[in-house]
């Protein structure tokens, strides 16, 4: 097998396995119905994950010190933060975090 053959079936697995696991749970879930209080429980769901990565992105690891604060990070997550807070829109979010560390990276 050819490298550009292994390449092309690696993608189209990766693509294949991203699309199940993507489509399954509506497929299965589509004629089921939720107790209210796991509906409550998993709506936390996407809140959780980008406080992680936002986190996990602001502090710079080092091995065998304390974590240091990812200056440029943390100036670009302000304007972003404040975004979030008053439009709710995940667009205008998105988009004001990667002007403003654009921005930050192009001044510093």
């Amino acid at each position: 097998m050819s490298s550009f053959e292994y390449i092309l079936l690696t993608i189209a697995g990766c693509g294949l396995v991203t699309w199940l696991s993507r489509v399954l749970p509506f497929l299965l879930l589509k004629k089921m119905t939720l107790p209210k209080l796991l509906v409550e429980y998993l709506s936390f769901v996407p809140i959780v994950i980008m406080s992680a990565l936002w986190i996990s992105n602001l502090f710079i690891q080092d091995l065998g010190h304390l974590p240091m604060i990812n200056w440029g990070n943390f100036w670009a997550s302000l304007p972003t933060l404040l975004a979030a807070i008053l439009t709710k829109n995940l667009l205008v979010i998105v988009l004001v975090g990667i002007f403003s560390l654009a921005l930050i990276q192009l001044v510093f």
